[in-house]
């Protein structure tokens, strides 16, 4: 089974996109057949993904490789291929676990939309893209799966085509993106001009190998700063992070895919899997390009945080969460800590899930309510939901002990204490942890807290959707057992080190540290937030700044004024210079050659043409006025001789 398995890992995403194809081509019109098959395909991904899981802890340190030509040119010879490695197994683990918690929870979302069937088939897409970009061995095909990525990204924010805000949403996704997407395309082209391969595990003659990384020397910065542009675009990281929040229009099961397995998570995974041509050249684990990473993170770590705490809907508060955690994960990456942003992003994934499909069940039974200042009381009402929901909100804020997101950010925040360029990326993200709890605590008690502040009396949500809530909740408890420092089995997967049981390991100082700072979050939000009403308490008391904060730092106007109003200044001047300029010269030109037309075509009819024409009819008539000397009659030829020997006699005897 692990044998096939090894050799046939490539089916993973196939089946989803089979499923996805089989209902656009057959099964638009007959729901339960469609959800059938987008829940059998992505089961059958998971199953597969588990068992290519299950070969990895079987053979440590193996990778497996299925490597073929695309196709040729000349002497130049462009290879495709694919790779199971343990990065690669755990993340199909994790997208195809959440993504079938989502398809099933959407089941019950969606019953009610009469594009049913399509938003299957997109979710199919969707899934099928992402594990397209983990298994990947080639950058080229996973620039083609990551296009898909986003391809399906913006069907899905833009699902709801009626919805103007929907459509608007969508083409920021996408041409945001395409942004980001650009630079990466020239790290590409710049890594295959270096190393001849775009492969990233050859036997030995991979770009990510020791041949690639001696041929590409000095462009290591240049090319990772490239790639790295495609991550910022992707992972929502500053500056090109405005796209992300404002995603939340597509139904909420989109928003937990995006936010939790598939499309940001693609940023963060990339900069892993090419990990080595970061560092390439480090000194003490410092390079250029890392640092850039680094405070990339920082910024956008922080500047989400902040953003988070002043707004009032529910999906753009964990949007804004989002951004801040794959900001930490970067900042994790930067320092050097791969294995603790990895488990970040794995768990994130989860309770992420859990968050955002909360959210949903509590949208769902408040009659499509968004606005937390407008809710309120729902713990009694819908116990499920708020039980699970809770324990996502401490997974995120980090609350030890048995919440998975504790000891990644745990981990990660170990790897900034040891970074030796700099100190204060660690401070400000430990300043991230306590406004990380204070966030999430303004929302629960908005939420689950207080009185209703509503008419409308919500219930609990449907099995159908409360129990995808239920596995995740039990998987973001679950998966903490093997991320404690007692027991780092995850950590020593992702790294290829042995794991040892040592409870000693539980005593460290950041742990306590970080309860200190979550403590001082929650405590800070409790304090805040208990007694708050449809005015914010800090709008009450710093009105100024909040603003600022729920205007979301006025980032997207400064882009308006700036890039776009740049953009449509110079497609104005462009169609003012294309109607009046360059339309006028060429008709200028056009009227020059006309006016030379004219003139050669009189030259040429009524000079050439004419002259010629003259001379043919002369020439003409004297041939016919001498073909009359010529008409084979003997006797007018001796009359003429006759005539002209008498004119020449007469003409001598005149001389004479």
């Amino acid at each position: 089974m692990f044998f096939w398995t090894a050799a046939n890992f490539w089916l993973i995403p196939l089946l989803p996109l089979a499923a996805s194809l089989l209902i656009l081509s057959f099964a638009k019109s007959h729901r339960g057949a469609a959800v059938g098959l987008a829940v059998l395909g992505q089961l059958a991904a998971l199953s597969i993904s588990i068992a290519a899981f299950a070969w990895t802890l079987q053979t440590p340190g193996a990778r497996a490789l299925q490597n073929f030509t695309w196709f040729s040119f000349g002497d130049q010879v462009v290879r495709l291929g694919c790779v199971l490695d343990p990065l690669a197994a755990a993340m199909l683990v994790m997208i195809t676990l959440v993504g079938f918690c989502i398809f099933v929870f959407s089941k019950g979302y969606m019953a009610g939309d009469k594009d049913f069937s399509r938003f299957f088939a997109y979710l199919s897409f969707f899934s099928a893209a992402m594990l397209g970009v983990v298994i990947s061995n080639s950058l080229l095909l996973l620039f083609v799966c990551w296009e898909l990525v986003g391809l399906a990204s913006y069907l899905l924010i833009g699902f709801w085509i009626h919805k103007p805000s929907a459509a608007a949403a969508a083409k920021k996704a996408f041409i945001t993106t395409r942004i980001g997407d650009l630079g990466f395309f020239l790290g590409i082209l710049w890594l295959y001009k270096s190393t001849g391969t775009l492969l990233f595990y050859d036997n030995g003659n991979g770009c990510l190998e020791s041949a690639g990384l001696l041929a590409i020397g000095s462009s290591a910065t240049f090319i990772a700063l490239l790639i790295f542009s495609g991550a910022v675009g992707k992972s929502g990281q500053f500056p090109l992070h405005v796209w992300l929040p404002d995603a939340m229009e597509g139904p909420t099961p989109v928003s937990a895919l995006i936010h939790a397995a598939t499309m940001v998570a693609a940023g963060v995974f990339l900069v892993a899997r090419v990990y080595p041509i970061f560092s390439l050249g480090a000194v003490d684990g410092v390079t250029p390009s890392l640092t850039v990473v680094v405070w990339v993170g920082v910024v956008t770590a922080l500047m989400a945080s902040l953003i988070a705490i002043a707004q009032a809907d529910i999906k753009r508060i964990l949007a804004y969460s989002t951004v801040s955690q794959l900001g930490l994960m970067m900042v994790s990456l930067g320092v050097g800590g791969v294995a603790a942003g990895i488990m970040h992003l794995l768990a994130h994934g989860f309770f992420k899930a859990l968050l955002f499909l909360g959210s949903g069940s509590v949208i769902h039974a408040s009659h499509h309510e968004q606005d937390i200042r407008k809710m309120g009381g729902l713990r009694k009402l819908m116990p499920v939901t708020f039980v699970t929901y809770a324990i996502g909100m401490m997974a995120l804020s980090g609350v030890p002990l048995f919440f998975a997101g504790a000891w990644t950010k745990e981990e990660v925040l170990h790897a900034t204490a040891h970074w030796p360029k700099s100190q204060a990326p660690h401070y400000l993200m430990l300043a991230g942890v306590v406004l990380t709890a204070l966030y999430m605590t303004r929302q629960m008690i908005y939420v689950f807290y207080g009185d209703r502040r509503s008419k409308e009396t919500p219930h609990e949500s449907p099995p159908i959707m409360t129990r995808p809530l239920i596995l995740l909740a039990i998987c973001t408890i679950g998966l903490s057992a093997v991320l404690t420092p007692a027991w780092p089995w995850l950590h020593s997967y992702l790294s290829g080190e042995s794991a040892h049981l040592d409870f000693s390991q539980l005593i460290q100082p950041m742990l306590f540290v970080s309860l200190a700072l979550v403590a001082a979050g929650i405590g800070l939000g409790v304090l805040l937030y208990r007694r708050a009403g449809l005015t914010d308490p800090l709008q009450q008391t710093q009105p100024a700044l909040f603003r600022f904060l729920e205007n979301k730092m006025w980032i997207d106007e400064l882009y308006a004024y700036t890039v776009v109003a740049f953009s449509k200044g110079a497609a104005l001047v462009s169609s003012w210079l294309d109607r009046f300029f360059w339309d006028g010269l060429v008709r200028a030109v056009g009227g020059i050659g006309g006016l030379f037309g004219s003139f050669s075509a009189g030259v040429d009819e009524r000079g050439i043409n004419a002259g010629v024409d003259e001379s043919v009819s002369g020439t003409r008539g004297l041939g016919r006025l001498l073909s009359l000397f010529h008409s084979g009659q003997i006797q007018l030829y001796l009359g003429a001789v006759a005539v002209a020997v008498l004119a020449l006699l007469l003409f001598y005897a005149w001389l004479a």
